[in-house]
């Protein structure tokens, strides 16, 4: 690493790292069961309104990406240079996250007439785009204006226009205009998961996910301001629960959502991001209660690499074949199951060593990078 890396590395909020690597592993645990059919409720979404720990990880992940982008640029922006070449850096970045997803997404046919152009990636990517442009533009209180203004205005919207053949404000996977949209739109590039009605990284909920990465773009501009580190602690704590309140009694009227990514689950999930961020920001960075983040942190410093190789990780293990009983085909993956974990407990529990088996070996492997120096960005 260069002299200017060095001091970059230096100048990070460990607790950002912290948090981030939470994020990340709590992504890759929920998404890598060792069976769909037995998982505990809390590690799966919900069925559609309301909530589940599970619920709370990509927004997280939206939120540090806003928190991101006002430490990251705001540096630059002060130490001078074209602004052209900041608007380059945005652009390219954005353009290979969305090759990454593109290449999740096909791995390994590649079909080009069903491939998914949505997914996790491909909106981390977008609402970076958008967010660090905003950013570059406005000033704060005009960053919190518009994602006021997104939030309001995408209610409005799910509430006033119908998706044809069904009533105004219908929020039903099939009825609301959001998914409406993602039919019209993608056609057979749709989400495969939701029966092809719907797509939980869909067209216009990728408005209000905007939205959450301007959270974080705010609660960067706090965390930059002068004020002392415990003000800043009680800041973020107070502005969590208002959010967590706000988004909760807002449920009432627009319910919680994280397919459609609701504006009361904007609100909501902040709040709780906000939360989750002070108690680490208070731990690491003014308690100085360290030993216990270092897995997060070896996470945090590769999110986004970690979060792509492991996907393909586990596109490998269905598609490699072997034979099982019988002569029949098995997965590797189930192969791996069946005779490791599934042998000797539960369903629910093996399941869940499985998960925990694969965040646990890719902690490893990480770790591995993570001492050599190794942080592989895009």
């Amino acid at each position: 690493m260069t002299d200017a890396d060095n001091k970059a590395a230096n100048a990070r909020m460990l607790s950002l790292d912290v948090f981030r690597g939470m994020t990340v592993a709590g992504m890759i645990l929920v998404n890598n069961p060792g069976s769909w059919g037995a998982i505990y409720s809390p590690l799966g979404h919900a069925a559609w309104h309301g909530w589940t720990p599970t619920d709370l990880i990509f927004p997280f992940f939206l939120f540090i990406v806003g928190v991101s982008i006002t430490l990251a640029l705001s540096r630059r922006v002060e130490a001078g240079g074209s602004k052209r070449d900041l608007y380059l850096k945005i652009t390219r970045r954005t353009l290979l996250i969305i090759a990454l997803g593109l290449i999740l997404a096909g791995f390994p046919y590649f079909n080009l007439s069903t491939i998914r152009f949505t997914g996790v990636l491909n909106r981390i990517a977008v609402c970076y785009f958008f967010a660090a442009i905003i950013f570059l533009k406005t000033s704060w209180r005009q960053q919190a204006a518009i994602g006021v203004g997104l939030l309001l205005a995408y209610w409005a919207t799910l509430a006033l226009v119908p998706a044809p053949g069904f009533a105004a404000g219908d929020l039903s996977k099939e009825g609301s205009i959001a998914s409406y949209v993602d039919r019209l739109v993608l056609g057979n590039h749709i989400w495969k998961g939701g029966d092809k009605v719907y797509d939980p990284e869909g067209i216009l909920s990728t408005i209000p996910a905007i939205a959450t990465t301007l959270c974080g773009v705010l609660t960067g501009h706090l965390l930059r301001s002068r004020r002392t580190p415990l003000e800043k602690v009680a800041l973020m704590f107070v502005a969590g629960v208002a959010g967590i309140v706000v988004g909760w009694a807002w449920n009432y009227w627009l319910p919680v959502n994280k397919a459609l990514w609701t504006s009361s689950y904007v609100v909501f999930t902040a709040g709780m991001a906000l939360q989750l961020l002070a108690l680490c920001y208070w731990l690491v960075d003014i308690q100085g209660y360290r030993r216990w983040s270092v897995p997060f942190v070896i996470f945090g410093m590769n999110a986004l690499a970690v979060f792509f190789l492991t996907g393909l990780f586990a596109r490998a293990l269905t598609l490699i074949k072997l034979t099982g009983e019988g002569g029949k085909q098995l997965a590797l993956q189930t192969f791996i199951y069946k005779n490791f974990f599934a042998s000797w407990a539960a369903p629910l529990n093996a399941s869940l060593a499985f998960a925990v088996c694969f965040v646990l070996l890719w902690l490893g492997l990480m770790a591995i990078l993570y001492r050599r120096g190794i942080f592989i960005k895009v």
